[in-house]
């Protein structure tokens, strides 16, 4: 089974003190510590695993002119091949622009199945299914379970609304958003850094890729982030103390008076 697993470079929030930088429209770069993707370092160890069993190839494709150094801690994970899709054409993409330019890395294979992380730094949650429909493949969210079927399919789990667990049956090929908790990432030794220190890694521009300029990038992006804040802090809460009944009172009170119930 040939699988294509995107990966992405974000600010490493257990590293790093995230604020917002002037003008409001992004947050302060200067000097953050960056690493893989959390979401995404799960759906890499899923493709290694899912290859294991049924046999075949991993490969991590990763956008942007900072990706290598993901792309080869990947690789050092388990992952066969890498790519590195870098443009400047491909700066200020948005969901829409980012799925374009992994649509067309992914024309340039033959892949059974592609695997994204749930969600990214944005916390939007929309590139895999972005990518699925370009693809014209079926796509499921939320995975949390992947098992191989007999024929050209697979069971997976998807976590739904209430902690209840959805099982489906999808056809290959198909895109996967892979949620966290699925399984345990291994870990990256010293050895697999080294294993792929030199190992060349080609790197597509918009060219390689058959994309035009006009369709990704800030020129093509549909959707502009104009603002970030940091939420003003509100009152703290209000502990209720007593008995049982004094805190059941207390409380329907409180609920009356702010409206909550009649």
């Amino acid at each position: 089974m040939e699988i294509l697993v995107c990966v992405k470079r974000v600010p490493d929030s257990a590293e790093n003190e995230i604020s917002v930088a002037a003008g409001g429209a992004d947050i302060r770069r200067d000097d953050l510590v960056y690493s893989v993707n959390e979401w995404d370092n799960y759906a890499v160890e899923e493709a290694i695993q899912i290859a294991e069993r049924a046999g075949g190839n991993v490969t991590v494709v990763s956008v942007g002119a900072d990706a290598e150094e993901v792309v080869r801690r990947e690789m050092a994970m388990g992952a066969g091949q890498g790519v590195l899709l870098n443009d400047a054409a491909f700066e200020g993409s948005d969901g829409l622009g980012t799925a374009t330019i992994l649509k067309a890395a992914a024309q340039k294979n033959k892949y059974d199945l592609i695997l994204t992380g749930a969600q990214a730094d944005d916390g939007a949650g929309q590139v895999g299914g972005m990518l699925a429909a370009l693809l014209d493949w079926p796509y499921a969210s939320l995975v949390n379970r992947i098992e191989e079927k007999e024929g050209n399919q697979l069971r997976v789990g998807r976590e739904i609304e209430g902690g209840s667990q959805e099982v489906s049956d999808i056809e290959l090929p198909c895109v996967l958003s892979i949620q966290t908790g699925i399984n345990e990432p291994r870990y990256v030794g010293l050895r697999g850094i080294r294993k792929v220190a030199s190992v060349e890694i080609p790197v597509l521009d918009a060219s390689a890729l058959g994309v035009s300029a006009d369709a990704v990038g800030a020129a093509g992006a549909k959707v502009k982030r104009v603002d970030y804040f940091v939420p003003e802090i509100g009152a703290g809460a209000e502990m209720i103390e007593g008995s049982t009944e004094e805190v059941a009172t207390k409380l329907v009170d409180l609920l009356k008076a702010k409206g909550g119930i009649k």
